[in-house]
């Protein structure tokens, strides 16, 4: 049943979507779900500017065709709920790579527990940004992220990628009209960390897991809820297919996102 699924992008409800594949059917998972920026405060959406250096930031619009700005509460057991669905997926020596962000809501201290808590957490990944926006003058720049390794008994790394530290540095993508793009680069450095063969990303977005998973020899798994964020990583899909005998004549360290 998974078949019919590789290699596509389902424009639809990410648990809707997963509650109709197999059980034991993903090698791993990767993903960054929406925020929900919305409902933030301090340094987040409600501090957002018309003028100056991040007048016009795709990220204070929020996401296409996302409630944004859901009760935390409710908020919370909906990304449960997307958890529990892509560890029933993964197979025996999978693993999620959840990425996240930890933030302070009125003094408190969010850092997912209330999402992530009957998970066997593994490891945590901080990705640091080279760079970031900020909304806030009250604030520092934000400028990480956190990565859940959410993992199956049997999941181990390809060989030799132990050797990375569990705090990575990668630059922000600049290039990509969806408000908060994956970098190439990380995406790069988790699937390649991996021998995962079928990569699920239930928030695809502008398809950063995807032209990664191509440019790697993997088969992926897209479910995206935004037809414009569907559309877009289409286009992105096609013309990395288009110039991939390009890219097998000229291998590269890294796997390079065609731009147009």
């Amino acid at each position: 049943m998974i078949d019919e699924y590789l290699n596509k992008i389902v424009c639809d409800d990410s648990l809707t979507v997963m509650k109709q594949l197999p059980d034991n059917c993903i090698d791993l998972v990767v993903t960054s779900p929406p925020y929900n920026l919305k409902n933030s405060t301090g340094n987040g959406m409600k501090a957002c500017t018309t003028t100056g250096k991040w007048a016009g930031a795709a990220l204070q619009n929020g996401y296409s065709h996302y409630n944004d700005n859901m009760p935390h509460e409710e908020y919370a057991e909906w990304q449960h709920r997307c958890l529990k669905e892509m560890y029933r997926l993964i197979k025996d020596d999978g693993a999620i790579f959840y990425n996240h962000k930890w933030r302070v809501q009125d003094g408190l201290i969010q850092d997912r527990k209330d999402i992530i808590r009957d998970l066997p957490v593994r490891q945590i990944i901080i990705w640091r940004r080279k760079g970031g926006i900020n909304f806030n003058p009250g604030y520092f720049l934000p400028t990480y992220e956190v990565i859940y390794l959410i993992t199956k008994p049997k999941f181990k790394l390809a060989p030799k990628a132990n050797a990375f530290g569990d705090v990575w540095e990668f630059t922000q993508e600049m290039k990509n009209e969806h408000p908060a793009p994956f970098p190439v680069a990380l995406i790069d450095r988790i699937i390649s960390s991996t021998n995962a063969q079928t990569i699920l990303d239930p928030f695809m977005g502008s398809g950063t897991t995807a032209v990664v998973a191509m440019g790697l020899n993997r088969n992926y798994v897209g479910i995206e809820l935004s037809p414009d964020y569907c559309e877009m990583a289409e286009k992105r899909i096609e013309r990395n297919k288009i110039h991939s005998e390009l890219i097998r004549l000229r291998p590269l360290t890294l796997f390079q996102d065609i731009e147009e």
